[in-house]
């Protein structure tokens, strides 16, 4: 659904009023309803657990601009996606996701890189988990097959 929130005046060039006006688009709870395919109830919940913003004013003559039907639209979306109204407000806040830690499962597969160095020294790399790429982790085999040849070479 696509609705022109904001439209701007042409300015003609030999207008001596420097300022463009918006024209700004007030909605109805009704209109916003209808809009969103929402139910009033809903809107007033969402409004009250702060997911959308309260109206213009308190009275009947209260009003709802373009922002708060943004706003609707996206809880909409993302309640319909199965998101819940929790994470919404998180999102909507712009708090980074927290993504939990992936336990491991039965059954499920982890690549690992395992370096043999000498016997009894042995080094596993978890690149996914170490936030390695292929080539970072080439990089770290080379500098510990070197640093342990050092050693070697040292008294002991």
């Amino acid at each position: 659904m696509s609705v022109t929130i904001n439209r701007m005046h042409d300015l003609s060039s030999n207008s001596s009023d420097s300022t463009a006006a918006a024209d700004v688009k007030k909605f109805s709870l009704d209109d916003l309803c209808s809009l969103s395919d929402t139910s009033k109830r809903t809107v007033r919940y969402y409004i009250q657990i702060g997911l959308v913003d309260p109206p213009i004013g308190s009275t009947k003559a209260a009003h709802y601009l373009s922002k708060h039907l943004d706003q609707l639209l996206t809880v909409r979306k993302l309640s319909d996606a199965g998101v819940s109204l929790d994470r919404i407000r998180d999102v909507l806040s712009g708090e980074a996701p927290q993504v939990p830690p992936r336990q491991r499962q039965p059954g499920s597969v982890e690549v690992r890189s395992h370096l043999f160095i000498a016997e009894g020294v042995e080094l596993e790399i978890s690149p996914e988990q170490a936030g390695l790429s292929p080539e970072q982790v080439r990089t770290l085999v080379r500098a510990v097959m070197k640093t342990y040849q050092e050693l070697q070479g040292e008294p002991k």
